[in-house]
């Protein structure tokens, strides 16, 4: 039987509405110790009285300190309940894409909390952020091998987010052999995907729906996509038929995948690629004189703690006012954003402010979010952080 974790009077009404998160202040330390709990131990939640509310596991060292699996306290972590769990979330997908290339598992929103698993056909990219799930990472490998058969699977735990739980930074092919090239397919484009030395698990699948959204509007324009990463928007927007293409980004590993996927897709001699620092590339093309008729402003995360807010809302504020400068009258922007605390309305208002700064006017016309392979918990708003704003940009009316 599972040891408690039993919890303060009334810290139980949060987790009866269906958070999932225990934190270490709502814990009884009178009744159960943190300090006798090992990182990652399977426990049984229980509310004062000692009924339990369900069963998840532990980490003593750390402000949640707890998560929630199941409601049912008979339920362990183990192999059946993994797959179980994951066939739940194949099914989800099954609903939406009929081509092996999405996220498989989304951490809490599959009820798999700390576990993140990328398809990318026959190889299976894992990331593990949580104690409980590192203590199970044999079992993931062996259910995800008999369930999908991968000719490989490899282990991306490089990410900062493992620090917090006391977990090792580490990336390892587990199963089998990379192959040299790995292949997906988005909006009808090809991808070369990098997994080892690629950012997170290889690829950002979370956008897809928006990158969609935007080949519709680019025929025969002239497109920037600024952070370009690997050309999910630029290549993309090359392939549904914009004249020239302009990537931009720090990384020059980044743009030798950006030049090999134009290849790839036939694309090349619309495509030019510029390293340097985005807001100094901006800058540099705006002194030039350059304009173009759609620009993509897909930073990374530039508040990823909530004490950052002020700091990177600038940041967003200051990119897409630039964005702006060297677009063409009545360009289009798409700005986005994969900050879970920028919202929509702060990006919105970042924009507004953006755009009132240098006398122009901004017609926001469509909104993306996140791609149905990230599911939303309704009590984790961490898990919604994607959004796109697709504006008309004026002269100040």
């Amino acid at each position: 039987m599972l040891p408690s974790l039993r919890l303060k009077k009334n810290e139980e009404r949060r987790i009866k509405q269906g958070h999932v998160w225990v934190f270490s202040n709502e814990v009884d330390i009178q009744v159960t110790p943190l300090k006798n709990f090992t990182a990652g131990q399977q426990v049984i939640v229980e509310a004062h009285n000692g009924k339990p509310l369900g069963m998840g596991f532990v980490n003593p060292n750390t402000l949640i300190c707890a998560r929630i699996l199941s409601r049912s306290p008979k339920l362990e972590l183990n192999k059946k309940f993994l797959k179980k769990r994951i066939q739940a979330a194949q099914a989800l997908r099954d609903i939406h894409f009929d081509q092996p290339f999405y996220r498989l598992v989304f951490g809490d929103s599959d009820g798999l909390p700390g576990l993140v698993v990328d398809r990318f056909g026959d190889v299976l990219s894992v990331q593990i952020t949580t104690a409980g799930m590192e203590n199970v990472k044999s079992e993931i490998v062996q259910v995800l091998d008999n369930l999908y058969h991968p000719t490989a699977i490899v282990m991306k735990n490089d990410c900062s987010g493992r620090a917090l739980e006391g977990l090792p930074l580490y990336e390892e092919v587990v199963l089998g052999d990379l192959p040299e090239t790995l292949m997906i397919e988005e909006n009808k484009t090809q991808f070369s995907i990098p997994i080892e030395g690629g950012q997170k698990t290889g690829w950002f699948y979370d956008h897809r729906m928006s990158r969609a959204r935007l080949q519709t509007m680019i025929k025969g324009k002239r497109v920037l996509d600024v952070f370009s990463y690997l050309g999910a928007w630029g290549v993309a927007a090359a392939n549904a038929g914009a004249a020239a293409v302009t990537c931009v980004d720090s990384s020059e590993f980044a743009l030798d995948g950006v030049d090999m996927n134009a290849k790839l897709n036939g694309v090349a001699e619309k495509m030019i690629t510029i390293q340097g620092n985005a807001f100094d590339v901006l800058n540099a093309l705006r002194m030039d004189g350059q304009k173009f008729d759609v620009v993509i402003v897909d930073p990374p995360a530039f508040i990823k703690r909530k004490k950052d807010f002020k700091k990177g809302a600038e940041a967003y504020r200051r990119i897409n006012e630039i964005a702006m400068r060297v677009l063409e009258k009545d360009g289009i922007l798409a700005s986005a954003s994969c900050s879970h605390h920028m919202t929509r309305s702060n990006l919105l208002h970042a924009v507004q402010s953006a755009a009132r700064h240098i006398d122009r006017t901004v017609q926001l016309f469509e909104q993306g979010h996140q791609g149905p392979d990230h599911p939303i918990h309704p009590v984790v708003p961490e898990t919604e952080y994607i959004k796109t704003l697709f504006f008309k940009v004026s002269a100040s009316w």
